[in-house]
């Protein structure tokens, strides 16, 4: 159990409506130095135009979908014996968030874990609840990224709580089973609620890692056949685009370990134990197709350079040839070029008189420049 200590009062700032990018987080991040611990502050990117609170209430028999104005309305749900699945979508309304968590005796530092969207996934265990956090990745096929958005989890006994930094997710999927009571979601507690999440968002990672491997392939093509800058630049994109996925899945490894031995707190049963191993195994192998992908990355920064050096080669053969070529011509024609005077002695040069001596020294250069290209053929030089 994490104490309280004269905690300060709890003070409201939004620090991430301006922020464009994932250097300006960083940096607002830093302006939290110096604050007291549970200062709320929102750093992150405002990715909805306002905080959307949806309520799934259920049972084996029932469900109910409820959509709150206030987030006083969640209170009574923390006492019903159906599960409860709270979704919170948009993080910027410092005020909501902080009034739904009082709802449930939230701790004010997870509060602050909420808010700040730049969290690694890591477990709080706390005597009623636990706290999670995850990245869920998404590919933009547009602009051919990979977005990231923190998604934090809060578990009960029988409610669960997720925040989420804008609406649309990979968690259709679990809605239509509550609504339509398909599977065993209906009939199973709020625990195994939290794992169909979890497996959700480590699932939708192989539809992403299958995305970049598309991209991986199509990157391979050009630069085997036509690599160009903006090659490089996209290779470099990729890098840093595994970078974060294996920062994003690393951690999560060890906080699937956790629930498995099962430190500290009993919120996930035996019977959700031989799912949580399943989504270790996943996670296994997302970690493994990362470390695959980031090699092959690697690789293809030598494969680039490699092309690059041999395109320049080739440019420098065909120019090499076409110089050897031309410096025998050059030669020729500087020396019909030098108009000697044939009265100026025996050392004369007959062929400047001579009826055929332009067409002659023409049929000199080209039997001259055909001799060596069939010289360069024989001896494979292009």
């Amino acid at each position: 159990m994490k104490k309280i200590v004269n905690l300060p009062n709890l003070k409201m700032v939004n620090l991430g409506q301006t922020a464009g990018s994932m250097l300006k987080i960083f940096k607002l991040s830093s302006l939290k130095a110096g604050l007291p611990p549970g200062t709320f502050v929102h750093v992150g990117v405002q990715k909805a135009e306002k905080v959307k609170i949806t309520v799934m209430d259920y049972d084996s028999g029932s469900c109910e979908i409820a959509y709150p104005d206030h987030p006083e309305e969640c209170a009574p749900y923390r006492k019903k014996d159906k599960i409860t699945w709270i979704n919170v979508d948009g993080l910027h309304q410092i005020d909501v968030i902080e009034k739904l968590c009082s709802c449930f005796d939230i701790h004010p530092l997870t509060v602050e874990d909420i808010l700040n969207t730049t969290q690694r996934p890591k477990l709080d265990v706390f005597d009623d609840h636990l706290f999670l956090v995850i990245r869920m990745q998404s590919y933009d096929s547009d602009s051919r990224q990979i977005e990231t958005e923190q998604v934090s989890l809060i578990l009960g006994k029988n409610y669960l709580i997720s925040f989420q930094e804008k609406e649309g997710d990979t968690f259709d999927g679990v809605r239509y089973r509550i609504r339509n009571g398909k599977g065993r979601l209906r009939k199973m507690k709020a625990d195994y609620l939290a794992y169909a999440l979890l497996d959700s968002i480590i699932d939708n990672y192989f539809s992403v890692l299958e995305k970049v491997g598309e991209e991986i392939e199509l990157m391979e093509e050009e630069l085997l056949n036509e690599p160009a800058p903006d090659t490089l630049h996209r290779i470099h994109i990729l890098k840093r685009e595994m970078i974060m996925l294996r920062r994003s899945i690393w951690p999560l490894r060890e906080v699937i370990n956790s629930l498995l031995r099962g430190e500290d707190t009993d919120l996930f049963g035996e019977a959700i134990h031989f799912y949580l191993k399943d989504l270790y195994d996943h996670t296994i192998q997302v970690i493994d197709t990362i470390e695959t992908f980031r090699d092959i990355i690697s690789g293809m920064i030598d494969i680039y350079l490699s092309s690059v050096s041999n395109r320049m080669n080739e440019v420098m053969k065909v120019l090499t040839i076409f110089a050897a070529i031309f410096i025998p011509l050059t030669f020729i024609a500087g020396i019909y070029g030098m108009n000697f005077n044939r009265e100026a002695g025996p050392l004369n040069m007959p062929e400047l008189n001579w009826y055929y001596g332009y067409p002659f020294a023409l049929g000199l250069m080209a039997i001259t420049a055909a001799s060596l290209l069939v010289y360069f053929k024989r001896k494979k030089w292009f």
